[in-house]
C-alpha cells in the first residue's frame, strides 16, 4: 500500500481490499500518520478502504 501511494499524485485515490480484521486498525492509523484521508466500507468480512493521497 505504501509503495502504491508513493507512485500516485496528491488527491489520487487508492482502493485497498482486506480481510484481516487488524486492517481496521492498521490502515486508519497509517492514514492519520501520513495525513491521507480514507473511507471504510465493510461487507461480508471484506474491508474496502478508499484512500485519498495527501497533498
Amino acid at each position: 500500500m505504501e509503495k502504491a501511494l508513493a507512485d500516485l499524485q496528491p488527491g489520487a485515490l487508492l482502493v485497498v481490499l482486506a480481510t484481516d480484521p487488524m486492517a481496521k486498525v492498521d490502515i486508519p492509523l497509517y492514514c492519520r500518520q501520513k495525513s491521507h484521508a480514507y473511507a471504510l466500507d465493510e461487507s461480508d468480512g471484506v474491508y474496502r478502504f478508499t484512500i485519498t493521497k495527501a497533498g
